[in-house]
């Protein structure tokens, strides 16, 4: 088995389409073309939009094209080699660079934007073809107008931005790639831990494991983690306040393209039915297990007959590919230029970035390209990692290929679709095959898996979110907001398991909640504001969709393509118009945690039942 995960340290990804190496000469002569093309775009184009704003739109998309190839480049190669002193140096310096670049030819772009009056972009939009087609994007920037500070400001701001709380976090990623944790006389990092506890049959070796890792983020890491959350908190209150956005998330919420008050009753709904259902959910899941209470280290715990024997890289592929084949020949052929052209980054390294993530770009000329980064370990739940991360990569290209670089990213909370679409995907694929096969101890490790998962994307997610709302300063019941505070390490564990209590159930009603006070520590997206709530966004959103597959029939890939090709061009209203579903209705998030975590608990608790476990 050991070989069967050496074996995936040949599967690295291939950036020679981006840039040979740091030491390209390639890199240095574009980053010198980007600064001529920033010149150039600041002289001819400002004070002049109102005359010029098509072809300023055009130039302005080489230069973010050229831009992104570059940062692309340095970050992806960044994230496989963290300690290494040359590549951190040359990104930070290039960095820089582009900071200083935007900030002094750049920054005019926006502001002047979103001055120009209603009845000038309205020409703009019935005679010019490029203005016409960026309508959604300006719309977006114009909807910032009144948070826009005075050009020498935002200047300032930009090319002081690879020093702000940003800089923390990106010393986080290297500070969290050294931890060692000593595990039964051997040292482990994070993901290897993480996986142990994850996917060990023995209660005590997980429990065992997550008191190393809680100890091992305790201390030193620790304090330096809660300082790190503080800058991020305290740079963005102060900033809010110049903004004059209304609280802590509304920029984030106003980028999203989702009104604050879907993103509450997204909180509420999660907090209240799908609180409830995963309390019900661990019940039984204790009783699988045989534990009359469960430690947090019990949570992901495979069950005792799931088959937990390693799957090669290989044949993970296969299941991912013949699961898009079920569903889409589009995506499929998408999804297997990954493998082909060398867009995957496999293995578990210690100097590599933990988890997983793709990045999508749009590189000069128009090219959409994509590259997804894993460390596989040979789980199920690997598996489905590489299903979501390939999901991401499908979206990036065909709203690239559709959108062009201004338009394709989708914002946060929709950017999950295709993820949890390509994951769900999957998850059919294997359980309808294990149905044909009859085996239900292996279908309901399967269900039981997936109900883990989405927990873990819904409800999990949800708690991390009011962890971080109270970190930003909102109080206990979640109706006001105050100014943040530095809080210490002790304050943080304790804000941190009131927040997972409210979702999981309070200490000894079904967890134990030992060794696990430090967690938030390792938690690197509370560096990015309030993201966390997008994936449960897109999660419930996805499971809505796809429940829509059967209703409308062979109508349904078309409409579904169309929504990835759409990138960052609608709101979710619209988006979702096309299916006949609506977020802004309560009942919206009810249907769509019932389709997907309440009918998945009551699948296993049909399945239990003629187990004699209910």
């Amino acid at each position: 088995m050991e070989n069967t995960i050496e074996s995936t340290e040949l599967i690295r990804w291939d950036l020679s389409i981006l840039y040979k190496d740091i030491a390209d000469p390639s890199l240095d002569s574009d980053l010198s073309a980007l600064k001529a093309m920033a010149t150039h775009f600041s002289r001819t184009y400002k004070g002049k939009l109102a005359e010029l704003l098509g072809a300023a739109i055009r130039d302005y998309s080489e230069i973010e094209m050229l831009s992104g190839k570059i940062s692309s480049y340095l970050f992806l190669r960044e994230s496989t080699d963290l300690t290494n002193a040359a590549i951190k140096a040359k990104h930070a310096a290039v960095q820089r660079e582009l900071s200083a670049v935007r900030g002094e030819h750049l920054t005019f772009f926006e502001l002047e934007l979103v001055q120009l009056s209603d009845a000038t972009l309205k020409t703009f939009y019935d005679r010019d073809p490029i203005v016409s087609k960026h309508r959604p994007w300006i719309e977006h920037i114009r909807t910032f107008k009144r948070h826009f500070l005075t050009e020498p400001v935002e200047s300032a701001l930009v090319k002081r931005s690879p020093f702000d709380s940003s800089s923390w976090a990106d010393f986080f990623d290297e500070v969290e790639a050294d931890l060692n944790f000593e595990f039964r006389g051997s040292t482990k990092n994070l993901t290897e831990m993480m996986h142990l506890i994850a996917e060990s049959k023995d209660s005590g070796k997980r429990a065992e494991a997550l008191q190393s890792v809680n100890k091992g983020l305790a201390g030193p890491f620790a304090k330096y983690a809660a300082q790190t959350l503080y800058m991020v908190a305290g740079l963005k209150a102060v900033e809010d306040k110049e903004r004059g956005y209304a609280h802590p998330m509304d920029f984030r919420n106003k980028a999203n393209r989702i009104p604050d008050s879907v993103v509450n009753v997204l909180h509420n709904a999660v907090t209240t039915l799908g609180g409830s259902l995963t309390r019900r959910y661990y019940n039984l899941k204790a009783r699988h297990l045989g534990l009359t209470k469960m430690r947090w280290s019990d949570r992901n715990a495979p069950m005792p007959f799931a088959d937990t024997t390693t799957i090669p890289f290989d044949e993970a592929a296969g299941i991912v590919k013949s699961s898009y084949e079920s569903f889409s020949p589009t995506l499929t052929a998408l999804v297997k230029t990954f493998f082909n052209d060398r867009r995957i980054d496999v293995p578990v390294l210690k100097e590599k970035r933990s988890g997983a993530f793709n990045s999508s770009h749009v590189l000069p000329g128009g090219k959409a390209v994509s590259f997804t980064l894993v460390n596989y370990l040979g789980s199920n739940r690997d598996v489905m990692t590489l299903a979501h991360e390939l999901g991401h990569g499908v979206h990036g290209i065909l709203a690239g290929e559709a959108q062009g670089p201004l338009m394709f990213h989708a914002p946060i909370a929709y950017c999950e679709t295709a993820s949890v679409f390509g994951e769900m995907t999957t998850f059919t694929f294997l359980k309808e095959r294990l149905i044909r096969s009859a085996d239900k101890h292996s279908l309901l490790a399967l269900i039981m898996a997936k109900i883990d998962s989405t927990i873990n994307t819904v409800v999990r997610q949800i708690g991390f979110s009011n962890f971080e709302r109270r970190l930003h300063g909102m109080d206990e019941s979640y109706a006001t907001w105050t100014e943040p505070k530095k809080h210490s390490v002790e304050e943080l564990d304790a804000i941190w398991l009131k927040t997972a209590q409210e979702l999981y159930g309070k200490e000894g009603e079904i967890f134990t909640y030992e060794n696990s006070e430090h967690l938030w520590a390792y938690i690197p997206h509370f560096h990015s504001p309030f993201y966390v709530y997008g994936y449960a966004f897109g999660e419930l959103l996805t499971q809505s969709l796809f429940a829509q597959r059967q209703r409308l029939g062979a109508k349904f890939e078309p409409l579904y393509l169309d929504l990835l090709r759409s990138g960052a061009t609608k709101d979710v209203v619209e988006l979702l118009a096309p299916f006949g579903l609506d977020a802004r209705n309560e009942a919206f998030w009810n249907d769509g945690i019932t389709v997907s975590l309440g009918a998945l608990i009551e699948e296993a608790e049909q399945l239990s039942r003629g187990m004699d476990v209910i």
